[in-house]
């Protein structure tokens, strides 16, 4: 499982953030996806690897900008995952 947290500039609302979420999901096959206009960040939950410059061009034909990406394995955390070790 991965966890892709994107940078995303230009998102106001709670609606934005629902823009944002429902790009990502149109477009790509995802576990979960969360976005925080606050934080101006959206993160992605998926099993498969996703192309950077794909996910980058889904939010941007938003009318978002997509300002920073990083990839990292994630673990998911519940409430006996330290029996799965």
């Amino acid at each position: 499982m991965l966890k892709i947290t994107l940078g995303v500039d230009g998102m106001m609302c709670g609606m934005c953030e629902s823009h944002v979420n429902d790009a990502v999901r149109k477009a790509f096959p995802v576990k979960k996806v969360t976005s925080s206009h606050g934080k101006g960040q959206t993160v992605i939950l998926t099993e498969q690897d996703l192309d950077e410059q794909a996910v980058r061009d889904a939010v941007n034909a938003t009318g978002y900008t997509v300002m920073s990406f990083s990839k990292e394995p994630y673990e998911k955390k519940g409430l006996f995952s330290f029996l799965h070790k």
